[in-house]
């Protein structure tokens, strides 16, 4: 089980944003957001949107610190990238 978060880089909202991803499963992925408190809500088709204010909340739990760049080539390389422009 990884799971993976980018740095809060990402603007919106007043906030800055992080993305958290897991490369097994969306199971997973539901399992350890709920873990730390992320509503369904700020779930975005294949990732999390995690506030600033709750990163260190997802590395103490265990997701491994990456770059962005990196979140996206994880999720290709696990066949769950799911791009906005194409149906779930």
């Amino acid at each position: 089980m990884t799971l993976y978060i980018d740095p809060p880089t990402w603007p919106g909202h007043g906030r800055m944003w992080s993305h958290l991803i897991s490369d097994v499963s969306y199971e997973e992925l539901h399992a350890f957001a709920a873990s730390i408190g992320c509503p369904p809500r700020a779930y975005d088709g294949d990732h999390y949107d995690v506030p600033e204010s709750r990163y260190a909340d997802a590395v103490r739990a265990g997701a491994v610190e990456v770059g962005s760049r990196e979140i996206v080539r994880l999720l290709v390389k696990a066949g769950l990238r799911r791009p906005k422009h194409r149906p779930a």
